[in-house]
């Protein structure tokens, strides 16, 4: 049950010299192999976004470049209360925004309108240091021996591509402090998922990503952007050991009540997603604009492994989404 596409298991420059999609550098990772070697200006989306879920809260950090603007935020969901928090700042020509060039090295800092948030990554894992109006975070995202992630280029033509690494089903520990408390984050229940993008973007596209952590088991799921691209960013963990799916999968949701059940579907995959909260922004800045449905909710189903076995989902808790962009 391997896909068609290419493993890349060596490292390799997203781009040419000239600044153009290097062809080989198109496949797909089992560990950050890509630099991401970009050049121009303009065109260029940067960025380092981690959700964290606990038993109590989830959280979600996203420190960007798009060249024009850096859009930086941090959001956490009181799962019992259903209050959120959501501290988001957009900062002109993304002054002061450093982004390492390859995944799993270096130092990503963002800050600017009240908010901060510095990622140290190293062969050990990830240190995450976020700072905002009525909210801090202190974490460790430690690398098991072994573990694996998805890392995945896209490419729409020799001028648009992306590269993206999907990491789900982290362990995850530390510290986060709100006005009303501070509560430990444990590894033993917590889980940690990065999405690190690079990448020459359309001006107009959508996308739906979904993923879904629990003990051992894990799923990341992508759709609508990789269509007929001959890439896709669909992947099932078990014990931390990746099984790459290459089909293009059906999405199927309620845009008139996100609360609804989703399914996703494809010769390997049988999957429910059962939402309990939507976290829904917009941002407009006169032609750039966003528009992002986000669902937290729990999985049920199964993912077919490289063997041909089944494997059940049921249980593992994350996300799913959809998100429009003009930028």
């Amino acid at each position: 049950m391997t896909t068609h596409e290419r493993e890349i298991t060596e490292p390799v420059d997203l781009c040419l010299p000239d600044g153009r999609l290097n062809p080989g550098a198109v496949g797909w990772t089992r560990r950050p192999l890509h630099r991401s070697n970009l050049r121009g200006w303009g065109r260029r989306k940067r960025w380092e976004y981690w959700g964290i879920v606990t038993p109590r809260h989830i959280v979600g950090l996203v420190a960007s470049s798009l060249d024009y603007a850096a859009v930086n935020g941090v959001y956490v969901l009181d799962r019992d209360t259903r209050v959120e928090v959501a501290r988001d700042v957009v900062v002109p020509l993304a002054r002061g925004a450093v982004f390492p060039d390859r995944g799993g090295a270096g130092v990503a800092s963002v800050r600017g309108g009240g908010v901060t948030i510095d990622i140290g990554q190293d062969a050990s894992g990830t240190a995450i240091r976020a700072v905002a109006p009525g909210v801090e975070l202190d974490l460790e995202v430690p690398l098991p021996e072994g573990h694996e992630s998805l890392g995945v280029v896209v490419p729409w033509g020799p001028n648009r591509f992306q590269y993206t690494v999907k990491d789900v089903g982290r362990p995850v520990r530390g510290r986060l402090w709100l006005e009303s408390a501070e509560f430990a984050v444990d590894e033993a229940d917590s889980f940690a998922v990065l999405d690190h993008g690079r990448g020459k973007w359309p001006y107009s596209v959508t996308w739906n990503w979904a993923a879904g952590s629990g003990p051992g088991r894990a799923i990341q799921l992508g759709g609508r952007w990789t269509d007929g691209t001959g890439s896709t960013e669909n992947a099932l963990f078990v014990g931390g050991r990746l099984h790459k799916i290459g089909d293009e999968l059906e999405w199927s949701y309620d845009r008139a009540d996100w609360l609804r059940p989703w399914r996703i579907t494809g010769p390997r995959l049988e999957v429910e997603f059962h939402p309990f909260h939507e976290k829904a922004a917009r941002t407009e800045l006169g032609l750039v604009g966003n528009e992002t449905h986000q669902c937290f909710g729990h999985f049920s189903g199964r993912a077919r492994a490289d063997d041909g076995a089944w494997v059940d989902l049921d249980g593992l808790t994350g996300w799913a989404e959809e998100a429009r962009n003009r930028w």
